[in-house]
């Protein structure tokens, strides 16, 4: 049996195909052609990998003897998985980088490991990988803060409250129009998550010429199919002839960012409101397929899998443990505690625990706040303000958000305000879809926007960064400030009333008939 017929054999044992057999051994998937064709024989490094990694001899490998290839495959050797074959948001080591910058961001004293970090995360997928990836793991949670951080961030909610300035207000509400803000929380969370997943993931060196072209910038409306007739689309990275368009749908696609909500209400239909975060974590495997998760998110579901518990389901091997989001899973507890955005913020705190820590955590406390206070008044600053009251004041998030609000009242131009989120972080990099230049995008665009719901829904998205879940968050809160009725027909249109989900049992459902359930949670003790 000549060595490429072996080799042939391997891999198609081990069921590899030739491309993820071309990555585990670092050559091109040309190269393993020949050798598997005859046309040519690898060098005897990778000679001596391939008979490591399968556990087969040099001889058996290189003379082809067929008994003692066919006996050293049949023995028992360790199972391992195949690591090529794993999703990067469920193989930690596959984004040991954004672990390091995201461990420098909490100030843990890791520079040391810089080199480590980078070195590990360039290895192919397998074994070695993965007992480095556990390592730089141990070396994290061992990792103590550098002296001089500025910041105190609890992830624990008493001492969240303990660090916080202006709270334990209870604001009172109109009962009357109460359902009509609920209903407008809903549809204006629906829209403006609409606008934004035509372009998620768009960065602005190619979404703005995109809108340009199509007469739609500044942004005033939504991005229609239509739009992108006559435009080179082909020249860009983002794929936009694959998103769905307002103009062709007939209500709204399924999106996480929805899913969360929906998923929320029947967590307290069936839990109540003294759902524990265990309660989450199960409704998490009962309701939704791992594949509905994303980032932080999936490894916290994968974790739950393992039998990690909150609040270690949201720390281990957890390199997203920062990003959006924890923020973008927090609206009903706002809508069911209309008033009182202590409570809101503390439902909020037992949701985000399961998957996210400190400033991850902080945003969806503060989206929840907000949205209990929305429900009192359409005064933008008295929102934002109350929602930044629930969280820590000695944290990064609450520092950030500071920094716009401060900018918007000194005078800062709109232009000049979001050009400041962006100096700040970089959208071409995962600072994309961290927590805090996003909250600070939410905020800047309810501040602007000056409660002119299309207005603010745009302002949001034609910015970049994570542009579905800004514009839900906008459209959230103006729905809730201002009432179904003030959301104009043309944002309601394509949503039709109808929801779509990826929540098992619940394919569709109508906003109208979600948002008087909602009443029913308020009312219910």
């Amino acid at each position: 049996m000549e060595i490429g017929r072996i080799i042939n054999r391997l891999r198609n044992e081990a069921k590899l195909t030739q491309a993820q057999f071309s990555e585990v051994f670092g050559v091109s998937q040309q190269a393993v052609q020949k050798w598997e064709s005859g046309l040519s024989t690898p060098d005897l490094d990778k000679i001596i990998a391939i008979s490591k990694y399968f556990d087969v001899s040099l001889d058996a490998l290189i003379l082809g003897n067929d008994n003692r290839v066919v006996e050293e495959m049949g023995k028992f050797r360790p199972i391992k998985p195949q690591y090529q074959n794993i999703q990067d948001w469920e193989f930690y080591p596959a984004d040991l980088t954004i672990e390091y910058e995201q461990s420098l961001a909490e100030g843990l004293d890791v520079e040391r490991y810089k080199e480590i970090f980078y070195a590990a995360s360039r290895l192919p997928k397998g074994e070695i990988k993965k007992k480095l990836g556990d390592v730089l793991f141990d070396i994290v949670v061992s990792a103590k803060q550098k002296e001089g951080y500025p910041y105190t961030e609890p992830s624990e909610l008493d001492k969240i409250k303990a660090l916080r300035k202006n709270a334990n207000r209870v604001y009172s509400y109109d009962k009357k129009g109460l359902e009509d803000k609920i209903h407008g929380a809903w549809m204006g969370r629906t829209c403006g998550c609409m606008l934004g997943k035509t372009v998620e993931a768009a960065r602005t060196n190619e979404l703005v010429p995109v809108l340009q072209n199509a007469g739609n910038y500044p942004m005033h409306r939504y991005l229609y199919r239509t739009d992108l007739e006559g435009q080179d689309l082909d020249k860009y990275v983002f794929n936009f002839k694959s998103r769905p368009y307002a103009d062709e749908i007939d209500g709204m696609p399924a999106d996480d960012d929805m899913n969360y909500v929906v998923l929320a209400q029947e967590i307290i239909r069936t839990c109540g409101k003294d759902f524990t975060s265990y309660d989450v974590a199960a409704a998490w495997l009962k309701y939704q397929p791992k594949d509905a998760y994303c980032t932080a998110e999936r490894v916290a579901f994968c974790n739950f899998v393992k039998g990690f518990a909150p609040p270690e389901s949201a720390i281990y091997q957890n390199p997203y443990r920062e990003w959006i989001g924890a923020q973008i899973r927090g609206d009903y507890f706002g809508y069911i505690n209309p008033g009182n955005p202590e409570l809101a913020a503390e439902m909020a705190f037992r949701d985000a625990s399961i998957s996210h820590v400190k400033n991850g955590i902080y945003g969806e406390m503060f989206v929840a706040a907000m949205l209990a206070i929305a429900a009192t008044t359409n005064d933008i600053e008295q929102i934002v303000l109350g929602g930044l009251a629930e969280i820590p004041y000695t944290s990064r998030f609450y520092e950030e958000i500071m920094r716009v609000v401060d900018a918007y009242r000194s005078g800062v131009s709109q232009k000049d305000c979001f050009a400041m989120i962006h100096e700040r972080y970089d959208e071409y990099t995962n600072d994309w879809c961290h927590t805090h230049p996003n909250a600070m995008i939410v905020v800047a665009s309810l501040l602007y926007g000056k409660g002119e719901y299309g207005k603010s829904i745009c302002m949001s998205v034609e910015t970049g960064f994570d542009t579905d879940c800004n514009g839900a968050t906008v459209g959230s809160v103006l729905g809730m400030a201002n009432g179904i009725h003030a959301i104009p027909e043309y944002w309601k249109k394509p949503i039709n009333d109808t929801l779509y989900t990826n929540i098992f049992g619940i394919d569709k459902v109508k906003i109208s008939e979600r948002a008087k359930l909602t009443m029913e949670h308020i009312n219910a003790k």
